[in-house]
């Protein structure tokens, strides 16, 4: 950090950051700007959206470039810069996943949470019709949806309540949290596959699933039974 950006006030408050760096040279400038923007990237528990890095970086900085740059530095490290939930954030290359879960036991070394297939199916269903309602997730699976289910996914902020449905009683919708595209490793919804494309593929049956008959056996499924989903 330069020596102007890290005076303080007479109050010891700091400074205003200088964000322009015009007194450097533009490549010792562009240096500054990429070692900002990193850090604030790692010292962010979550993904950073652009709005935040825009705050340490001047009014001219293309942050897309930064961020190029930034990951061709990281190309030889274990670990990347990656777009996911609206923002930026470090993670461990896929490559390394037997190594993390060796170390730590899950892929993530955070503590990764199992899904049972019924939360499985139902996330799911949630991410590719949202907003829909418990009612509408209930007629899709020919079975009840539990609010205990649903607030097992919200208590793991993969979905939240969304507007109200125009049906009668106006019950309220779910929709997927930026969580869930973090968890997912997604940057937006936009991302998920294709549904076309996993009918074509034969993974997965719009008729079947408006039918609630998208795995046979479904409605033998316990809701604590043994077949999970991991996610990271």
């Amino acid at each position: 950090m330069s020596e102007a950006s890290a005076r303080r006030k007479p109050n010891g408050q700091p400074a205003l950051l200088d964000t322009e760096l015009e007194h450097l040279p533009p490549e010792l400038r562009w240096r500054e700007w990429m070692g900002r923007v990193e850090a604030v990237i790692f010292a962010a528990n979550e993904p950073v959206r652009r709005s935040v890095l825009a705050r340490v970086v001047g009014r001219n900085c293309n942050l897309e470039l930064v961020i190029d740059d930034i990951r061709a530095e990281l190309a030889g490290r274990p670990y990347e810069l990656v777009a996911v939930a609206g923002g930026w954030q470090h993670r461990t290359k896929k490559a390394f996943g037997d190594v993390i879960r060796s170390a730590f036991g899950t892929a993530a070394g955070e503590g990764a949470k199992e899904l049972t297939q019924s939360e499985a199916l139902v996330l799911m269903c949630i991410a590719y019709f949202q907003p829909i309602t418990r009612g509408e997730l209930s007629s899709f699976f020919g079975k009840e949806v539990s609010r205990d289910l649903i607030g097992v996914l919200r208590a793991q902020d993969l979905i939240a309540s969304g507007p109200r449905s125009p049906q009668p009683g106006a019950p309220y919708t779910y929709v997927t949290t930026r969580n869930f595209l973090s968890q997912f490793g997604l940057d937006t919804l936009r991302q998920l596959p294709d549904f076309e494309a996993l009918e074509d593929a034969g993974l997965l049956s719009k008729e079947k699933l408006l039918a609630g008959n998208i795995i046979p056996g479904f409605a033998d499924v316990e809701e604590d039974g043994a077949n999970g989903f991991l996610y990271e």
